[in-house]
């Protein structure tokens, strides 16, 4: 007796309780075709294909529902996406705002509902273990321990996994593309990110700086280098700061440049000419955040400036989202951009200048994960499949979040008045941006 029937018609049937399954979730049609691990699809057709791999991908989504269960049978490999992973997210992302699509709501009967379905595609099990790259982090919420521990998760993943991602000013924050030429690259714009910066703190020779979550020291090394300023560059990452005294002693930097290793928290003195922190206000937390602040304003002197570039999030999701505080920054904590500018003002600082950068930063993501695709062999054998595919759903959707204005990145650059209300800032910031283009 033939057993083909039978065959196709379990070819049609996983595909189709997929698609069922997610067309109720979502409460609307399903925008992209599924293909399950027997071989049987549904969906509309000429869109990009998620191809279930494994029963063990919808075992994840019983027992983490949404976007975190999505991401670890990703990252797993139980879940991949046939072709362009950027289109498909766009489309997805594009679909929840023309149909009315919505995250998962999951009550009782739907939890019932989905355990028969998965009881008749044998894919009821235990919980399946928490993929290695996930983050597990123990202790208060911003406690000094917990956010060494957060830092390090994503930071200290290894000098070469950043020199190989990063061009060679070791940037990692938006570029400023202030060029169309073919010529003009990823370096070119953090260069031209960095001028600017060091233009509107109004550094000079013998300027004091302190760099606050310095990273890899670019904008340290770049202020010393050209603008002769006594710098304090601070990390809570230990691989960043044996990096940045590597390129300090090899650079000849050693009478300009103070490397520390410690929380923003504990650092001591003031009377700093210029403060700036790159992205990495978005490390400190909400509760903290006014505390933040006032550290800022008191570690400046009078009149000195304060350059703050942070990203920001819609008030609906102000975290980074679970997967991103699963895997890329855990307890990170980003808000509209209205009221980081309120806190700083709130701690006695003055807003001199916003400007936004979201579109530059789409650039910038864009180029880091080119490089990723172009040498993703040498980053499977550097930190293994699995965090390469991290890092590919992290690129893929940060650029994405900033394309569609679901994210955004601003330089807000502050001044600590005197007490008489004197910010000693020019009339007009005429010198800012002339010949950027040209370091």
């Amino acid at each position: 007796m033939s057993t083909a029937p039978v065959a196709r018609a379990v070819r049609r049937g996983a595909a189709q309780r997929l698609a069922a399954l997610a067309e109720e979730a979502l409460g609307g049609p399903l925008p992209l075709r599924v293909r399950a691990w027997d071989g049987s699809e549904a969906g509309p057709p000429d869109t990009p294909v998620v191809v279930v791999r494994s029963r063990r991908a919808l075992r994840r989504l019983l027992w983490q529902p949404g976007e975190l269960g999505l991401a670890q049978a990703y990252v797993t490999r139980e879940l991949d996406v046939e072709g362009d992973l950027a289109e498909a997210l766009r489309v997805m992302w594009g679909a929840a705002r023309e149909r009315g699509l919505h995250a998962p709501r999951i009550g009782l009967a739907d939890r019932v509902q989905a355990v028969g379905a998965a009881l008749r595609l044998g894919a009821v099990g235990p919980r399946p273990p928490t993929p290695a790259s996930q983050a597990r982090l123990r202790g208060g919420l911003h406690s000094r321990s917990r956010d060494r521990a957060a830092i390090s998760h994503h930071y200290d993943l290894s000098n070469a996994f950043y020199r190989l991602l990063l061009d060679e000013t070791m940037a990692y924050s938006s570029g400023y593309w202030t060029s169309e030429d073919p010529g003009f690259g990823p370096a070119d714009a953090q260069r031209s990110k960095l001028e600017l910066i060091c233009r509107k703190l109004a550094l000079v020779p013998g300027a004091r700086l302190l760099d606050i979550g310095c990273g890899w020291g670019s904008l340290t090394l770049y202020a010393a280098e050209e603008y002769k300023t006594q710098v304090t560059a601070v990390t809570l990452a230990a691989e960043q700061a044996a990096y940045v005294r590597e390129q300090v002693r090899e650079r000849g930097l050693e009478h300009l440049v103070d490397v520390v290793c410690q929380d923003y928290r504990d650092i001591e003195g003031g009377a700093y000419d210029a403060v700036a922190t790159v992205e990495m206000g978005e490390h400190v937390g909400d509760a903290e955040y006014p505390a933040f602040a006032a550290a800022l304003r008191r570690l400046v002197r009078p009149q000195g400036r304060v350059l703050v570039q942070q990203m920001s999030r819609g008030s609906v999701a102000p975290g980074g989202g679970a997967f991103i505080e699963a895997y890329i920054a855990p307890d990170m904590h980003m808000r509209p951009l209205g009221e980081t500018v309120g806190l700083l003002e709130g701690a006695g600082l003055e807003v001199r200048s916003v400007e936004s950068l979201r579109e530059h930063y789409v650039r910038t993501v864009a180029a880091w994960h080119r490089t990723l695709e172009e040498r993703w062999d040498d980053f499977v054998r550097l930190v293994g499949e699995e965090t390469a595919r991290v890092w590919r759903l992290y690129l893929v959707g940060g650029a994405l979040a900033f394309e569609e204005r679901r994210m955004g990145v601003d330089q807000i650059l502050s001044v600590r008045p005197t007490p008489d209300g004197s910010a000693g800032m020019p009339a007009v910031p005429h010198t800012w941006y002339a010949g950027t283009d040209e370091r």
